[in-house]
C-alpha cells in the first residue's frame, strides 16, 4: 500500500477555491460538480437504477427526509465584523480524539455497490486518509472492516454495530474492531427492522438479501458457523443466515452488554429524546448520535436538526454527533452553531463516490470543508467554539425542496 497523503491542514480548507480558480488559468475546470443538485442529478446517472432508489430513496413519501434538509433554512448565521478571523480553526475533540475539522462520513450500508469497481468501503478509506475527515464504517461493507482500516492513514476511524441476535456475533464483531485500530464503535438503534421505503419495494431490492454487502459476516467465523454445513461458500445461505441474525430490537436492558462489549467510546445512534439521552449517559454511554436516519427509517418524524439542541442540552457534556440533511457548508455551520459536536455528512459523499471513487469523495468533502471555512472567515467567526446557539437566528420560511 502506498503512503497516503498527510491530512489536510485545518487551517486551508478554503484554499480549495483558490486552487480551483488557479487551475481555470490554464483552461482546467472542476471534474465534480460545485452544487449538491449537480452532483445529486450526475450520481443518479451513474449509478444502477435500484441502487439510486436505495440512496437516495427514504420512508415513506419521504416527508421527513425533506424536512431534514429544510430545517436549515430556518436559521440564519448573523454577521460579526472586526473579529479578525484572517485564521480559522475548526478542530474538534471527539471522545479524547483531536480532529482538524468538524466533518465525519456518517456510515452508509452500501458504499461498496455505489462504486464502479464493487470496493467503495476501501475507497472511502482512502478518502478519509487524504482529508482527516473520519469514516464510520458501516457493518454492511463490500470488504472486510480489516481492510477497510487498514486504508485510514493516520485518520481514525469508528466502526458501526448493527447488534445482532446472536450475542456471541456481536462480540466477534466488536472484538474484530478493536484488533483492526477503530477508536470508537457506534451502535445504531434505529434499524433493527427496514423502514418502509417505497422505491425499494418498487425495485424488490434489499441488497443484502441478493447477497451485497456481507463481507463482514462472511468473514467472521461466528457468522459461518451459524451457516448450514456444507454451505460456507453459498452466498444465498449467508444472505438467508443473515436476515435471521440482523434484526435486535435492543432495548435499555441490552445495553450494560453492549457496554461489556468493549473498553472503546461507545457512541449511541438515533437518539433524539432528551430523556433517552440522559439515560443513555446514565447507562454508560461515552458520546450521544443525533439522527433520524437521514429520514431513511420513519417518516412523519421531527427533523433531527429541531431535536438537537435539547439532545445536546441532556447530553450535559458528553459529546454529540449529528447527522441528518446535511447537503453543505453552511449547514455543517448551523449545526456546529446548535450545539453538534461534529457534524456527519451521508448521502453527498456516496454521490461523489459514485462518480469518481476516492476521488469524487475528496472532492465532496473538501468542498464542504472550504464553504464551511469561508463562511466563517466572512461572517467572523474564527473557532468553532464562537459558533453557539447566539449565532443564530431564526428566518421567516422553509423551503422543503432538498
Amino acid at each position: 500500500m502506498t503512503a497516503s497523503p498527510a491530512p489536510l491542514h485545518p487551517g486551508t480548507f478554503g484554499a480549495y477555491q483558490n486552487e480551483i480558480y488557479l487551475a481555470g488559468l490554464s483552461g482546467v475546470q472542476p471534474n465534480y460538480p460545485m452544487k449538491y443538485e449537480e452532483l445529486e442529478d450526475r450520481a443518479r446517472h451513474a449509478m444502477p437504477p435500484s441502487m439510486w432508489s436505495y440512496v437516495a430513496g427514504g420512508a415513506g413519501d419521504e416527508h421527513t427526509q425533506r424536512a431534514n434538509c429544510a430545517a436549515f433554512q430556518g436559521w440564519g448565521l448573523v454577521p460579526r465584523m472586526l473579529v479578525g478571523a484572517a485564521e480559522r480553526d475548526l478542530s474538534v475533540e471527539v471522545c479524547g480524539l483531536r480532529l482538524p475539522s468538524p466533518l465525519f462520513m456518517a456510515p452508509v450500508g452500501v458504499l461498496g455497490s455505489c462504486a464502479q469497481d464493487g470496493h467503495g468501503d476501501l475507497a472511502v478509506a482512502r478518502a478519509a486518509a487524504r482529508t482527516g475527515v473520519p469514516m464510520v464504517a458501516s457493518t454492511l461493507s463490500a470488504d472486510p472492516l480489516e481492510e477497510v482500516a487498514a486504508e485510514f492513514g493516520g485518520t481514525p476511524g469508528f466502526f458501526q454495530l448493527y447488534p445482532p441476535t446472536d450475542r456471541e456475533l456481536a462480540a466477534s464483531l466488536v472484538r474484530r474492531a478493536e484488533r483492526a485500530g477503530f477508536a470508537g464503535i457506534v451502535v445504531t438503534l434505529d434499524t433493527w427492522v427496514s423502514g418502509w421505503r417505497p422505491r425499494d419495494l418498487a425495485t424488490a431490492n434489499l441488497p443484502q438479501l441478493r447477497g451485497h454487502c456481507l463481507a463482514n459476516y462472511t468473514s467472521d467465523p461466528v457468522f459461518r458457523a451459524l451457516l448450514p454445513p456444507g454451505a460456507q461458500d453459498d452466498p444465498r445461505a449467508a444472505a438467508l443466515t443473515w436476515a435471521k441474525v440482523f434484526g435486535n430490537p435492543v432495548t435499555w436492558d441490552d445495553l450494560p452488554w453492549l457496554r461489556s462489549l468493549t473498553e472503546l467510546p461507545l457512541l449511541l445512534k438515533g437518539l433524539c429524546h432528551p430523556d433517552d439521552v440522559r439515560r443513555a449517559k446514565d447507562l454508560g454511554a461515552d458520546g450521544i448520535y443525533c439522527s433520524n436516519h437521514g429520514g431513511r427509517q420513519a417518516d412523519g418524524g421531527l427533523p433531527a436538526l429541531d431535536v438537537l439542541p435539547e439532545v445536546v442540552e441532556a447530553a450535559d457534556g458528553l459529546p454529540v454527533l449529528f447527522d441528518s440533511g446535511v447537503r453543505s457548508g453552511a449547514d455543517v455551520v448551523k449545526a456546529l452553531a446548535l450545539g453538534a459536536t461534529a457534524v456527519g455528512v451521508g448521502r453527498p459523499y456516496a454521490y461523489g463516490l459514485a462518480l469518481g471513487a476516492t476521488e469524487g469523495v475528496v472532492h465532496v468533502l473538501r468542498s464542504l470543508l472550504a464553504e464551511a471555512d469561508l463562511i466563517m472567515a466572512v461572517d467572523g467567526y474564527p473557532t468553532v467554539a464562537d459558533l453557539t446557539r447566539q449565532a443564530l437566528r431564526r428566518v421567516g420560511c422553509r423551503d422543503v425542496r432538498c
